[in-house]
């Protein structure tokens, strides 16, 4: 099956402003093949640009809507793509729930569970990746996520406690899905050539895990301590608006952790208890 688009689309220049660098047939095949796409399941993709992935995915699963950002891209993919695709023209960042749901709504094609795939432009695929996630805890039936990643976000997602690569991306989409490598991809499987090595990888969405009381304490102080990694815990807690009442001491003791460790050494399940020994400790009653 031919890529999308007139000649004239796909000769056309990538746009450095949408981060765009569009995957080589040899190997959109190979991603189509790990993506593994059946004929009864509905797919999101998100920036089809010239039509590389799409085309494969449209031949195999029952239902394909496609997010795209580049107007005469999506103009294109919607003139000359199957008819099992619909494209939504606008940035993906935006798009709410309800819009989500809007665009899913078929009386034919009900969709009982989403699978995602994308070619992530590399300067916007961690907010991507909280997008997903937002609109998972919405509500929106998302199965999995297939997507391309620079390779050092990719190493950030999958990295351990106590490793350089450690952090907020880790933790925080790490609580809310389970995050596999499928395939390393060179530079040149793209056009134009970019300066980094790509990795695909599937996001396999569940409730957070582990459960906290506050999930915004979760997330904010995560990104506080986070700013100071490597200092102690004691120290670390600084950066978190505790109340004035707060000791860290004490609650560093109530979530059973040493104040002499480090926060890019905390796990999820221990960053948990931490959020959590904050969030009771929000009345000055525990601490009298």
């Amino acid at each position: 099956m031919p890529t999308i688009g007139t000649e004239r689309h796909q000769r056309r220049p990538a746009r450095k402003r949408f981060g765009q660098h569009f995957l080589e047939r040899p190997w959109a095949e190979k991603v189509v093949r790990a993506i593994a796409p059946l004929p009864d399941q509905t797919f999101f993709e998100i920036g089809p640009g010239r039509g590389a992935i799409t085309a494969l995915l449209a031949a195999s699963a029952r239902r394909l809507i496609a997010f795209e950002i580049d107007r005469d891209l999506a103009a294109a993919l919607r003139r000359d793509g199957p008819e099992t695709v619909k494209v939504v023209e606008g940035d993906f960042l935006t798009i709410t729930p309800d819009r989500v749901r809007q665009e899913m709504t078929d009386r034919d094609h009900p969709a009982e569970a989403i699978r995602v795939a994308g070619n992530l432009p590399y300067n916007v695929a961690s907010p991507i990746l909280f997008k997903l996630v937002e609109l998972y805890e919405a509500g929106i039936p998302l199965l999995d996520a297939t997507v391309m990643l620079q390779r050092e976000v990719a190493i950030r997602l999958l990295a351990s406690p106590g490793t350089k690569d450690y952090g907020v991306l880790t933790i925080l989409i790490g609580r809310h899905a389970t995050i596999e490598q499928l395939l390393q991809l060179p530079a040149g499987a793209f056009r134009p050539v970019p300066k980094v090595q790509s990795t695909l990888v599937r996001l396999r969405f569940h409730s957070p895990h582990p459960p906290v009381g506050d999930e915004h304490v979760f997330e904010s102080l995560t990104q506080a301590i986070f700013t100071r990694r490597r200092k102690t815990l004691a120290n670390a807690l600084l950066a978190y608006p505790l109340k004035p009442h707060q000791s860290a001491l004490k609650l560093l003791a109530a979530a059973a952790l040493d104040p002499q460790r480090r926060p890019e050494t905390l796990t999820l399940e221990e960053l948990s208890r931490l959020a959590d020994a904050i969030s009771v400790g929000d009345s000055p009653t525990p601490f009298r």
